[in-house]
């Protein structure tokens, strides 16, 4: 073992020992035995209570204006009171399907004050995405921007549901605006009577499935993963001194440049409530845009950008990147945990090699815990996905379940006090999923542990593509392309992409005299599922598709040939 990576067992066990700001208790959920961090908040009622501490601290910049806390509460407190007015109780969803703005946080926090469940929506989805994605929620409210009100033609189609609008649009009757209820103002609302098994959170996931998987998570389960965030900050700052020492000198207060959607853990989860957790500024990006992310992160002092490895990659292709007065503020870079390219590890440890930056591994399922490291801990083992959390328990198991010892390669599976109660309404995908007889989550990844403790991502079973950071599920751009009655078969999987790490290509068998091409069926998938979930390829043939004696579609044979081909 390292002197780095004894360094970092010490500190661990520091940090997580009786009576230690992270100690680790054992404790029951669900009938199971867990570990859990003493002093993490039992309900994200009581956590956001916290941060009013903040007061007139600047919390989100958006298009040139800055949301303080205290503008922030206010506007949240005057949403509260009117869901409460409206009849929402605790535990009833709360939808919210808009792009990263104030009012995305404001009406999250709102519902979860009351302890109604906040249910982010896929912003991405188009009509049908966002209307199946209701009626797997049913909401009393939809919080939406005018974009996805159009999308959606203005109507839930869940009996019962109100629609909250953000935006400048003259709105319909029966559509609430939200200027008009922030103009009342409330004052705080007591705290609901909720505890830590009770619901808090449901997030979306694609999966490997054609619909998108509801998770639904306890308030303890996201209150837990939070409280992870923060040990893993205490543990980087503690085994890399150095770095943290020079931010401090910088005397620059913590600003992270959010362009990830608040609809995934590492937008909601690692940046926007651990922001509002621990008082520190979020500055959001309309939309992705390197260049101007550059100008951002120089005109706002930024000093940390987390984002999807294909956008890290863009910034780093930036002519100003290396110029320390376009992002000599930027102490660290965060990076997925997961099928990382070379290029971007060698870049990253090249030109920022005594920063902050750190990489992680946790799904939504685990409301993103899993291991992570940053600081020196990532510079020792770049490629590994970090060391795992305390409260996490990962096994990694060959084909028939059996445990694989440190450096063997298996499925990984994990358990702990931040996995999911299971899918929303799907109790078939969640006995799938967990194992009802000990509570492990199979993940549907491929890795394995090393002798010190560092997880390693390798490959991935589950059939899904992971464009931009985004995951998307074959199955579902597959049942879209046999829509058409012409086509007879479909095979859609991913190809490494440098500019978006995963490119979606599809093979499309049709019926022989059939004029589909290439162009169409994009055009077609483009017009029922967002436009990330299209095709960059398609390649239309009039043969069958190659299948295993059982019926299975042989991707792994078509993704090889169409690799050999391109390179050809």
């Amino acid at each position: 073992m390292s002197q780095l990576s004894e360094l970092a067992a010490q500190v661990r066990a520091q940090l997580t020992a009786p009576g230690a700001p992270f100690e680790v208790i054992e404790a029951s959920a669900g009938g199971r035995p867990i570990r859990m961090y003493r002093n993490a908040f039992g309900t994200l009622p009581q956590l956001i209570a916290s941060a009013r501490a903040h007061g007139d601290k600047p919390f989100i910049t958006w298009q040139g204006e800055t949301w303080s806390f205290d503008r922030f509460f206010a506007e949240a407190d005057a949403v509260a009171a009117r869901l409460s007015d409206w009849g929402v109780k605790p535990g009833e969803r709360v939808a919210i399907a808009m792009r990263n703005r104030p009012e995305w946080a404001v009406v999250f926090v709102a519902a979860a004050m009351i302890g109604a469940v906040p249910a982010p929506l896929n912003s991405f989805g188009l009509g049908d995405e966002l209307h199946d994605a209701l009626a797997c929620v049913e909401p009393s409210v939809l919080a939406c921007d005018s974009e996805r009100l159009a999308r959606i033609g203005g109507n839930t189609r869940v009996v019962g549901c109100r629609i909250l609008c953000v935006g400048d649009t003259d709105l319909a009757a029966g559509v609430d605006d939200f200027r008009v209820l922030i103009a009342q103002p409330a004052g705080p609302k007591p705290l609901p009577q909720v505890g830590p098994d009770d619901p808090g959170l449901i997030l979306f996931t694609s999966g490997a499935t054609s619909r998108a998987k509801g998770v639904l998570s306890s308030q303890r389960a996201v209150c837990q993963a939070l409280f992870n965030i923060d040990f893993i900050g205490a543990i980087s700052a503690m085994t890399s001194p150095d770095a943290v020492a020079a931010l401090m000198k910088s005397g620059l207060p913590p600003a992270t440049l959010t362009a990830v959607p608040l609809f995934h853990v590492s937008g909601l989860h690692a940046q926007m409530l651990t922001a509002l957790r621990n008082g520190r500024r979020l500055v959001f990006l309309n939309r992705w845009d390197p260049a101007q992310a550059i100008d951002v992160i120089r005109s706002e002092r930024i000093t940390q950008f987390n984002g999807a490895p294909s956008m890290v990659m863009q910034l780093l292709a930036q002519p100003g990147f290396d110029d320390p007065k376009q992002t000599g503020t930027l102490a660290g870079l965060g990076l997925g945990g997961a099928g990382m390219p070379q290029r971007l590890i060698d870049e990253v440890m090249r030109r920022r090699p005594d920063s902050l930056s750190g990489i992680g591994f946790g799904l939504t399922e685990t409301n993103g815990s899993g291991a992570a490291a940053s600081g020196r801990l990532f510079a020792y083992k770049p490629r590994s996905s970090g060391m795992v959390s305390p409260v996490i328990d990962v096994r990694v198991v060959d084909t028939a379940g059996q445990a694989l010892p440190p450096g063997e390669q298996g499925e990984i599976w994990l358990r702990g006090a931040t996995l999911m109660e299971g899918y929303w309404r799907n109790p078939e995908a969640t006995a799938a999923a967990i194992d009802a007889e000990e509570g492990w989550f199979r993940t549907g990844d491929v890795g394995y542990l090393d002798d010190e403790g560092f997880l390693f991502i390798v490959n991935r079973i589950k059939d899904v593509i992971n464009r931009c950071g985004e995951k998307i599920a074959a199955a579902e751009v597959e049942f879209c392309l046999l829509q058409l009655p012409e086509v007879l078969e479909a095979a859609v999987f991913a190809v490494p992409d440098e500019d978006t790490g995963e490119a979606v290509t599809a093979v499309v068998s049709v019926r022989e005299g059939s004029r589909l091409d290439g162009q169409a069926l994009q055009a077609h998938v483009g017009a029922h599922l967002a436009g990330y979930k299209v095709p960059a390829v398609v390649h239309v043939v009039t043969e069958a598709l190659p299948r295993n004696p059982a019926g299975k579609l042989l991707k792994a044979q078509l993704r090889s040939a169409f690799i050999t081909e391109s390179k050809g």
